[in-house]
């Protein structure tokens, strides 16, 4: 039996997989509205279960400052933030994360529709033991 690299390996790999069909069909320049519109097609699909734009209250010191959206909810497992900007940079990545921590969460995926070549990075719950591969941020195809 081959183990998994990554928790939930095989459910990031099919929405990578939905992503890489919505940019080669696109390519880049849309708003990211737009992606999120064809992803959440693709995903339909592909028979992925999911849940768009969930809405997230903020905590500061067990007192609600706020809310935020994520952009999907897949499975009940993963959770997917979209971007359509030239290049994902380090602050994208902590954005990522904090979702992670907020929805505690394990495992998530950072994609980005604006690169010429879509870019992802499968983010982890910080503390987990994991080996990501060195081509993974940003990742292209």
């Amino acid at each position: 039996m081959i183990k998994e690299q990554y928790q939930h390996s095989e459910l990031t790999g099919k929405i990578i997989g939905c992503a890489m069909e919505v940019h080669r069909t696109l390519g880049n320049g849309f708003q990211e509205v737009i992606y999120q519109r064809a992803l959440a097609i693709e995903m339909t699909y592909q028979g992925l279960s999911f849940s768009r734009e969930q809405e997230m209250p903020v905590f500061y010191k067990e007192q609600e400052i706020g809310i935020r959206r994520v952009d999907f909810f897949v499975e009940g497992k993963v959770m997917v933030e979209l971007k359509a900007i030239t290049q994902l940079e380090d602050v994208h990545l902590a954005q990522a994360i904090n979702y992670l921590e907020a929805y505690g969460l394990e495992v998530g995926l950072l994609i980005n529709f604006g690169n010429r070549s879509l870019q992802f990075k499968r983010v982890m719950k910080p503390g987990k033991n994991h080996n990501p591969s060195p081509n993974q941020f940003p990742a292209t195809v």
